[in-house]
């Protein structure tokens, strides 16, 4: 429609206001074109993204091989459903899976669906090999978890906003705190029906809390001594954000489940994967589970152009190097500034909590300053700011966006 192109910011925010349901609180910026590290107002005002789709476009936006692989896909075949077999799935299977190290990928679309899929997938096996009695299994979570919006899923959130008035809620999960081997070692030994431990490796939608050193390895030899499986998931931390391909990857874990999402497409399509081991992934027969759209040619095509660019422009170790710069500037900073309590995150996963309480509207005030001031990010449960941009970033711009950061904070 011509009108589109006449649409100014306020038009449009209206526009979703009236006709649109309100479950997003966005950022009032209407955005029209991204680039690499940038994107663009209807207004033609350039942006700094540090949000990158919530992890999703860790490529940067609309990179060419990327976009290109879509679009050239997309001109063949789009659609088989999995009723047949199509010339993509097969290879972009072989290629995620031997680029991981796992035997088999079950391909879905969003990263709740991929979670949900873990989850059956958990039960499946704890029911046909671990040999637990049917409808008995429980799945270990954490608490301040976000593994997506689903019933399922809320239903062992502890977010009130998200819980909220959605019950009756699903059964079979244990809470434990984060980043607390005693609580683990006490619910795998509170019962026999323990499946799996689902976990963060890093807790990005409460805040980045990264786990103490050896949290994970811990947690993963604690798992494998009470034959449960040790769920990871990367949906947010995986492909190279937090300076390795896994967040895992830092304390060498290889998980018995690997949950995949979000940049597993560059932000061009919506991807996403569990990965397994035949001994854990065979217990899925036909008709057990499965999607339409999950495998599709366009989704293959893709996810393979997606990982390469990762691999091929090295962003793990750009993440890592940026990240340690970033880290290190804002923690000196947070030296002499009294609103930036703290500083956390790993490779370009990072935080700042804003001396303030959850229910006071600084943080959304300071990003709201950062928007004016050319630089996009958000706020997370009150007062906590997430920085994460594209990993393509480079360090003339990262200096640039930290010179922004510092000087709006200092301003404030």
């Amino acid at each position: 429609m011509a009108i589109l192109d006449q649409l100014t910011s306020q038009k449009a925010i209206e526009l979703e206001n009236k006709y649109g349901a309100h479950n997003y609180h966005p950022l009032p910026v209407v955005l029209s074109r991204g680039e690499g590290v940038y994107v663009w107002d209807v207004e033609g005002k350039k942006y700094y993204d540090f949000l990158s789709a919530y992890s999703a476009v860790n490529q940067g936006h609309c990179h060419p091989r990327i976009v290109d692989a879509m679009v050239n896909q997309a001109k063949t075949l789009t659609l088989t459903s999995r009723a047949f077999y199509n010339d993509m799935l097969g290879s972009y299977e072989k290629y995620a899976t031997e680029l991981f190290g796992f035997d088999k990928l079950l391909p879905m679309n969003t990263g709740a669906e991929a979670v949900e899929t873990a989850l059956k997938l958990a039960r499946k096996w704890a029911y046909e090999v671990k040999g637990i009695k049917e409808n008995k299994a429980e799945i270990i979570v954490c608490e301040n978890n976000f593994h997506g919006r689903t019933t399922t899923i809320i239903s062992f959130s502890n977010d009130p906003v998200a819980r909220a008035n959605f019950g009756p809620y699903t059964k079979g999960f244990l809470k434990i705190e984060y980043d607390n081997l005693q609580e683990l070692q006490e619910a795998l030994e509170s019962s026999n029906n323990i499946a799996a431990f689902l976990v963060e490796p890093i807790q990005g939608e409460a805040g980045v809390y990264v786990p103490s050193e050896g949290y994970l390895a811990a947690a993963k030899k604690m798992c494998a001594d009470y034959n449960v499986l040790f769920i990871a998931d990367e949906v947010q931390t995986g492909i190279a954000r937090t300076g390795k391909m896994l967040a895992v990857d830092h304390e060498n874990v290889k998980p018995d489940v690997l949950i995949l999402g979000k940049a597993l497409s560059g932000g061009a399509y919506p991807v996403s994967a569990v990965l397994a081991d035949d001994a854990i992934m065979n217990v899925i027969k036909p008709g057990n589970h499965g999607s339409t759209f999950g495998g599709n040619p366009v989704a293959a095509a893709v996810a393979v152009a997606a990982l390469e660019v990762v691999k091929d422009e090295k962003l793990a170790e750009n993440a890592e190097a940026l990240g340690q710069i970033f880290r290190a500037e804002l923690a000196e900073f947070a030296k002499e500034n009294e609103l930036v309590k703290s500083v956390r995150g790993k490779g370009l996963l990072n935080a700042i909590l804003i001396n303030d309480t959850e229910e006071s509207s600084t943080a959304w005030d300071i990003c709201m300053k950062l928007r004016d001031n050319g630089l996009l990010a958000k706020p997370t449960h009150g007062n906590i700011i997430r920085f994460a941009p594209p990993l393509v970033m480079n360090e003339e711009q990262l200096l640039d966006c930290i010179s922004i950061i510092k000087k709006t904070i200092s301003e404030f």
